[in-house]
Protein backbone atom coordinates (compact mmCIF):
# COMPACT_ATOMS: atom_id res chain seq x y z
CA UNK A 1 0.00 0.00 0.00
CA UNK A 2 2.79 2.43 0.95
CA UNK A 3 4.63 1.69 -2.30
CA UNK A 4 1.54 2.38 -4.44
CA UNK A 5 0.91 5.65 -2.60
CA UNK A 6 4.48 6.87 -3.09
CA UNK A 7 4.32 5.94 -6.75
CA UNK A 8 1.06 7.82 -7.26
CA UNK A 9 2.39 10.94 -5.59
CA UNK A 10 5.72 11.03 -7.43
CA UNK A 11 4.49 12.24 -10.87
CA UNK A 12 2.58 15.08 -9.22
CA UNK A 13 5.64 16.10 -7.17
CA UNK A 14 7.89 16.15 -10.21
CA UNK A 15 5.35 18.12 -12.21
CA UNK A 16 4.90 20.63 -9.39
CA UNK A 17 8.65 21.05 -8.98
CA UNK A 18 9.16 21.60 -12.70
CA UNK A 19 6.38 24.16 -12.65
CA UNK A 20 8.13 25.96 -9.78
CA UNK A 21 11.35 26.16 -11.78
CA UNK A 22 9.35 27.34 -14.78
CA UNK A 23 8.06 30.20 -12.62
CA UNK A 24 11.46 30.88 -11.08
CA UNK A 25 13.19 31.45 -14.40
CA UNK A 26 10.13 33.09 -16.03
CA UNK A 27 10.48 30.84 -19.07
CA UNK A 28 8.31 32.85 -21.47
CA UNK A 29 10.04 36.13 -20.65
CA UNK A 30 13.44 34.45 -20.87
CA UNK A 31 12.65 33.05 -24.31
CA UNK A 32 11.57 36.53 -25.46
CA UNK A 33 14.84 38.02 -24.26
CA UNK A 34 16.88 35.28 -25.94
CA UNK A 35 14.92 35.86 -29.16
CA UNK A 36 16.18 39.45 -29.33
CA UNK A 37 19.75 38.15 -28.89
CA UNK A 38 19.20 35.64 -31.69
CA UNK A 39 17.86 38.36 -33.99
CA UNK A 40 20.88 40.52 -33.18
CA UNK A 41 23.10 37.55 -34.07
CA UNK A 42 21.33 37.00 -37.39
CA UNK A 43 21.56 40.69 -38.31
CA UNK A 44 25.32 40.64 -37.68
CA UNK A 45 25.81 37.26 -39.38
CA UNK A 46 24.83 38.85 -42.70
CA UNK A 47 23.36 35.66 -44.15
CA UNK A 48 26.27 33.41 -43.11
CA UNK A 49 25.12 31.69 -39.92
CA UNK A 50 27.45 29.65 -37.72
CA UNK A 51 24.92 27.34 -36.07
CA UNK A 52 27.35 26.15 -33.41
CA UNK A 53 27.78 29.73 -32.23
CA UNK A 54 24.03 30.32 -32.50
CA UNK A 55 23.24 27.37 -30.24
CA UNK A 56 25.88 28.51 -27.75
CA UNK A 57 24.22 31.94 -27.70
CA UNK A 58 20.78 30.40 -27.16
CA UNK A 59 21.80 28.08 -24.32
CA UNK A 60 24.23 30.48 -22.66
CA UNK A 61 21.86 33.42 -22.99
CA UNK A 62 18.91 31.43 -21.65
CA UNK A 63 20.87 30.37 -18.55
CA UNK A 64 22.11 33.90 -17.82
CA UNK A 65 18.60 35.38 -18.09
CA UNK A 66 17.19 32.50 -16.01
CA UNK A 67 19.79 33.24 -13.33
CA UNK A 68 18.87 36.94 -13.33
CA UNK A 69 15.19 36.13 -12.88
CA UNK A 70 15.87 33.66 -10.10
CA UNK A 71 18.06 36.11 -8.18
CA UNK A 72 15.40 38.78 -8.68
CA UNK A 73 12.80 36.57 -6.97
CA UNK A 74 15.12 35.79 -4.07
CA UNK A 75 15.79 39.49 -3.44
CA UNK A 76 12.12 40.42 -3.85
CA UNK A 77 10.67 37.48 -1.92
CA UNK A 78 8.96 39.57 0.77
CA UNK A 79 7.64 42.08 -1.77
CA UNK A 80 6.36 39.42 -4.16
CA UNK A 81 4.08 38.24 -1.37
CA UNK A 82 2.32 41.62 -1.41
CA UNK A 83 1.37 41.69 -5.09
CA UNK A 84 -1.40 39.75 -6.77
CA UNK A 85 0.74 39.23 -9.88
CA UNK A 86 3.62 37.61 -7.96
CA UNK A 87 2.26 36.21 -4.70
CA UNK A 88 2.20 32.64 -6.04
CA UNK A 89 5.86 32.53 -7.03
CA UNK A 90 7.74 29.54 -5.56
CA UNK A 91 10.15 31.48 -3.33
CA UNK A 92 7.46 33.89 -2.13
CA UNK A 93 5.22 30.99 -1.07
CA UNK A 94 8.11 28.98 0.44
CA UNK A 95 7.48 26.12 -1.98
CA UNK A 96 11.14 26.62 -2.83
CA UNK A 97 13.72 27.61 -0.22
CA UNK A 98 16.03 30.56 -0.75
CA UNK A 99 18.98 28.15 -0.62
CA UNK A 100 17.56 25.97 -3.39
CA UNK A 101 16.73 28.97 -5.56
CA UNK A 102 20.14 30.53 -4.91
CA UNK A 103 22.08 27.36 -5.79
CA UNK A 104 20.06 26.87 -8.97
CA UNK A 105 20.32 30.53 -10.01
CA UNK A 106 24.05 30.68 -9.31
CA UNK A 107 24.64 27.48 -11.27
CA UNK A 108 22.66 28.83 -14.22
CA UNK A 109 24.60 32.10 -14.14
CA UNK A 110 28.04 30.46 -13.91
CA UNK A 111 27.33 27.89 -16.63
CA UNK A 112 25.68 30.47 -18.86
CA UNK A 113 28.56 32.93 -18.62
CA UNK A 114 31.04 30.07 -19.18
CA UNK A 115 29.24 29.04 -22.38
CA UNK A 116 29.14 32.62 -23.67
CA UNK A 117 32.79 33.29 -22.83
CA UNK A 118 34.29 29.94 -23.85
CA UNK A 119 32.20 28.81 -26.80
CA UNK A 120 31.76 32.31 -28.25
CA UNK A 121 34.19 35.02 -27.13
CA UNK A 122 35.31 37.09 -24.16
CA UNK A 123 33.16 40.08 -25.06
CA UNK A 124 30.04 37.91 -25.02
CA UNK A 125 31.01 36.51 -21.62
CA UNK A 126 31.55 39.94 -20.09
CA UNK A 127 28.30 41.25 -21.55
CA UNK A 128 26.54 38.31 -19.86
CA UNK A 129 28.22 39.14 -16.54
CA UNK A 130 27.26 42.82 -16.79
CA UNK A 131 23.63 42.05 -17.68
CA UNK A 132 23.29 39.53 -14.87
CA UNK A 133 24.83 41.62 -12.09
CA UNK A 134 23.29 44.96 -13.07
CA UNK A 135 19.79 43.49 -13.38
CA UNK A 136 19.88 41.51 -10.14
CA UNK A 137 21.86 43.82 -7.89
CA UNK A 138 21.26 47.34 -9.24
CA UNK A 139 17.89 47.46 -10.99
CA UNK A 140 16.09 45.10 -8.60
CA UNK A 141 16.79 46.98 -5.31
CA UNK A 142 16.31 50.39 -6.97
CA UNK A 143 12.68 49.60 -7.85
CA UNK A 144 11.54 50.55 -4.35
CA UNK A 145 13.72 53.65 -4.15
CA UNK A 146 13.32 55.71 -7.29
CA UNK A 147 11.87 55.68 -10.84
CA UNK A 148 15.51 55.89 -11.97
CA UNK A 149 15.37 52.10 -11.67
CA UNK A 150 13.77 52.03 -15.13
CA UNK A 151 16.79 53.89 -16.57
CA UNK A 152 19.24 51.59 -14.80
CA UNK A 153 17.29 48.50 -15.83
CA UNK A 154 17.28 49.60 -19.46
CA UNK A 155 21.03 48.89 -19.68
CA UNK A 156 20.89 45.13 -18.99
CA UNK A 157 17.58 45.06 -20.87
CA UNK A 158 19.29 46.37 -24.02
CA UNK A 159 22.21 43.93 -23.83
CA UNK A 160 20.58 40.96 -25.71
CA UNK A 161 20.80 42.28 -29.33
CA UNK A 162 24.25 43.69 -28.55
CA UNK A 163 25.25 40.29 -27.18
CA UNK A 164 23.95 38.65 -30.35
CA UNK A 165 26.03 41.02 -32.46
CA UNK A 166 29.15 40.34 -30.38
CA UNK A 167 28.54 36.58 -30.54
CA UNK A 168 28.46 36.69 -34.34
CA UNK A 169 31.32 39.13 -34.94
CA UNK A 170 33.58 38.92 -31.89
CA UNK A 171 33.32 42.71 -31.58
CA UNK A 172 30.72 45.27 -30.56
CA UNK A 173 31.04 47.84 -33.34
CA UNK A 174 28.63 50.56 -34.41
CA UNK A 175 26.08 48.01 -35.56
CA UNK A 176 25.94 46.48 -32.12
CA UNK A 177 25.56 49.87 -30.50
CA UNK A 178 22.75 50.76 -32.94
CA UNK A 179 20.78 47.67 -31.92
CA UNK A 180 21.53 48.44 -28.27
CA UNK A 181 20.22 52.00 -28.69
CA UNK A 182 16.95 50.85 -30.29
CA UNK A 183 16.21 48.36 -27.53
CA UNK A 184 17.36 50.81 -24.84
CA UNK A 185 14.94 53.56 -25.92
CA UNK A 186 12.11 51.11 -26.64
CA UNK A 187 12.12 49.84 -23.06
CA UNK A 188 10.91 53.13 -21.57
CA UNK A 189 7.47 53.33 -23.25
CA UNK A 190 7.20 49.55 -22.99
CA UNK A 191 7.87 49.41 -19.27
CA UNK A 192 5.94 52.56 -18.38
CA UNK A 193 2.87 51.11 -20.10
CA UNK A 194 3.27 47.99 -17.96
CA UNK A 195 3.84 50.10 -14.84
CA UNK A 196 0.66 52.08 -15.56
CA UNK A 197 -1.43 48.91 -15.93
CA UNK A 198 0.07 47.35 -12.78
CA UNK A 199 0.37 50.56 -10.76
CA UNK A 200 -1.98 49.49 -7.95
CA UNK A 201 -0.19 46.16 -7.61
CA UNK A 202 3.24 47.80 -7.65
CA UNK A 203 2.17 50.24 -4.95
CA UNK A 204 1.41 47.31 -2.62
CA UNK A 205 5.10 46.44 -2.73
CA UNK A 206 6.28 50.04 -2.58
CA UNK A 207 7.60 50.13 -6.15
CA UNK A 208 8.03 53.55 -7.76
CA UNK A 209 8.39 53.07 -11.51
CA UNK A 210 6.35 55.68 -13.38
CA UNK A 211 8.36 58.82 -14.30
CA UNK A 212 6.03 61.29 -12.59
CA UNK A 213 6.04 61.66 -8.80
CA UNK A 214 2.25 61.50 -8.89
CA UNK A 215 2.37 58.28 -10.89
CA UNK A 216 -0.57 57.86 -13.27
CA UNK A 217 -0.90 61.37 -14.70
CA UNK A 218 -0.42 63.33 -17.92
CA UNK A 219 3.27 63.88 -17.16
CA UNK A 220 3.99 60.15 -17.19
CA UNK A 221 2.07 59.86 -20.46
CA UNK A 222 4.07 62.75 -21.98
CA UNK A 223 7.36 61.03 -21.11
CA UNK A 224 6.07 57.94 -22.86
CA UNK A 225 5.33 59.91 -26.04
CA UNK A 226 8.73 61.62 -25.97
CA UNK A 227 10.63 58.33 -25.85
CA UNK A 228 8.56 56.85 -28.68
CA UNK A 229 9.29 59.98 -30.74
CA UNK A 230 13.04 59.53 -30.08
CA UNK A 231 12.78 55.85 -30.98
CA UNK A 232 11.70 56.61 -34.55
CA UNK A 233 14.95 58.29 -35.71
CA UNK A 234 17.04 55.90 -33.58
CA UNK A 235 15.48 52.95 -35.43
CA UNK A 236 16.96 54.40 -38.65
CA UNK A 237 20.54 53.94 -37.37
CA UNK A 238 21.09 50.48 -38.95
CA UNK A 239 20.16 51.95 -42.35
CA UNK A 240 22.31 55.04 -41.87
CA UNK A 241 25.25 52.81 -40.94
CA UNK A 242 24.77 50.73 -44.08
CA UNK A 243 23.83 47.60 -42.15
CA UNK A 244 20.29 47.26 -43.48
CA UNK A 245 18.37 48.49 -46.52
CA UNK A 246 15.50 50.82 -47.24
CA UNK A 247 12.76 48.17 -46.92
CA UNK A 248 13.41 47.59 -43.20
CA UNK A 249 13.87 51.34 -42.77
CA UNK A 250 10.33 51.94 -44.04
CA UNK A 251 8.97 49.15 -41.82
CA UNK A 252 10.75 50.57 -38.77
CA UNK A 253 9.52 54.11 -39.40
CA UNK A 254 5.92 53.03 -40.09
CA UNK A 255 5.95 50.81 -36.98
CA UNK A 256 7.33 53.72 -34.98
CA UNK A 257 4.67 56.12 -36.25
CA UNK A 258 1.92 53.63 -35.37
CA UNK A 259 3.55 53.22 -31.96
CA UNK A 260 3.55 57.00 -31.56
CA UNK A 261 -0.09 57.19 -32.61
CA UNK A 262 -1.00 54.72 -29.89
CA UNK A 263 1.08 56.72 -27.41
CA UNK A 264 -0.76 59.93 -28.29
CA UNK A 265 -4.08 58.15 -27.88
CA UNK A 266 -2.94 56.93 -24.47
CA UNK A 267 -1.88 60.47 -23.50
CA UNK A 268 -5.28 61.87 -24.43
CA UNK A 269 -7.24 59.33 -22.40
CA UNK A 270 -4.77 58.32 -19.65
CA UNK A 271 -6.84 55.18 -19.19
CA UNK A 272 -5.69 51.70 -18.24
CA UNK A 273 -7.43 50.39 -21.36
CA UNK A 274 -5.21 52.46 -23.66
CA UNK A 275 -2.16 51.71 -21.52
CA UNK A 276 -2.82 48.00 -22.15
CA UNK A 277 -3.08 48.64 -25.88
CA UNK A 278 0.20 50.55 -25.78
CA UNK A 279 1.80 47.71 -23.81
CA UNK A 280 0.69 45.06 -26.30
CA UNK A 281 1.78 47.21 -29.24
CA UNK A 282 5.21 47.66 -27.68
CA UNK A 283 5.52 43.89 -27.29
CA UNK A 284 4.88 43.49 -31.02
CA UNK A 285 7.03 46.45 -32.10
CA UNK A 286 10.46 45.29 -30.95
CA UNK A 287 10.64 41.79 -32.49
CA UNK A 288 8.87 43.08 -35.61
CA UNK A 289 11.53 45.73 -36.25
CA UNK A 290 14.44 43.40 -35.45
CA UNK A 291 12.95 40.70 -37.70
CA UNK A 292 12.61 43.28 -40.49
CA UNK A 293 16.32 44.02 -40.15
CA UNK A 294 17.10 40.29 -40.37
CA UNK A 295 14.95 39.72 -43.48
CA UNK A 296 16.46 42.79 -45.11
CA UNK A 297 19.86 41.09 -44.89
CA UNK A 298 18.76 37.97 -46.79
Amino acid sequence: MATRTATSIMPFSITAKLQDYHQLVKTRLTITVVLSAVLGFLIAANGSTNFQDLWALIFGGFLVVASSNGLNQIIEKDFDKLMVRTNNRPVATNRMTITEAAIFSAACGIIGVYILGSFLNGISGWLGVFALLSYAFLYTPLKRISPIAVFVGAFPGAIPPLLGWAAATGTIGWGGWALFAIQFIWQFPHFWAIAWVLDDDYKRAGYRLLPSKVGKDKKSAVFTILYIAVLIPVSALPYLLGITGWVSLIIAIVAGLLFLQQGIKFHKSCTTKDAKRLMFYSIIYNPLVLLAFVLDKL
